[in-house]
């Protein structure tokens, strides 16, 4: 690995909370092999190509992200028009599933002070009468890494919030289905993407269909994991990765002797 400038590292790594650098929670799940992501770089004509994908991708998911929670702690918000489907299915879905967030950790940065980490929590939140961490997704499906970071949170603030008791994963999403054959197609960060329906008849007929898209529908998914502290220890063997990965520049900077 080439050399890195420890201070370019501490700001894209880390955060610096009361005059100690922490490494962040996201940077250390980061360390994981990721095969969807790989694939996702080797259909494309160069790494550039995806870099500016991810960019653009991050930029819709920070604007569903953002107008989310200014919902969830009663804000008046002006939907932008390229997301509005994704926030009406959010509203809709909150009439049935009442989520209640507390004002003062909505986007709150959080540290782990033993086990040096920190990260910002989406939210804290009481969903059927239980309260817990809400992380916000803006992804095409669920993921099991999530659970790493959601542990990370709820193990920081446990001892100040011991009536902790569970984490949840909002994903909200918007995409289009085919007319013709019920293809679904997204479009994240400019690229297109589409999936055909799983079974058998169908995808054969889906494959050779042209497509008439009806209107961006949104999606909404809340799936709850509250079994947190195996993913914990998952998280710390990350961690203890990460700095293995990163010891050098950690030294320097006075985070690992």
């Amino acid at each position: 690995m080439a050399k890195q400038d420890p201070r370019v590292f501490m700001e894209e790594s880390g955060y610096d909370i009361n005059g100690i650098w922490y490494p962040r929670v996201t940077s250390i799940v980061g360390i994981k092999a990721k095969p969807a992501l790989y694939r996702f770089y080797g259909e494309l004509k160069s790494f550039d190509e995806g870099e500016k994908i991810k960019e653009k991708s991050a930029t819709e998911g920070t604007l569903i992200h953002d107008t989310v929670e200014d919902l969830l702690i009663g804000k008046d918000v002006a939907v932008n028009p390229s997301v509005a489907p994704a926030i009406e299915a959010f509203q809709k879905f909150t009439e049935t599933t009442h989520i209640f967030a507390d004002k003062d950790y909505i986007e709150k940065r959080i540290a782990h002070t033993t086990e040096r980490y920190a990260g910002t929590v989406d939210a804290l939140a009481l969903i059927d009468g239980k309260f817990g961490v809400l992380d916000i997704k803006t992804s095409q499906a669920i993921y099991r890494d999530y659970n790493l970071q959601t542990a990370a949170y709820i193990a920081a603030l446990i001892d100040e919030l011991p009536t902790l008791q569970t984490r949840w994963i909002l994903r909200i999403d918007q995409h289009q289905v085919c007319l013709e054959c019920g293809a679904k197609k997204r479009m994240k960060g400019g690229r297109e993407k589409i999936r055909l329906p799983w079974q058998y008849r169908e995808k054969a007929r889906a494959q050779n269909c042209e497509h008439r898209w009806d209107d961006l529908i949104g999606e909404i998914e809340l799936q709850e994991f509250p079994f947190w502290r195996s993913d914990y220890q998952a998280f710390l063997g990350a961690k203890k990765l990460w700095e293995w990965e990163y010891e050098e520049v950690l030294k320097t900077i006075g985070y690992l002797l």
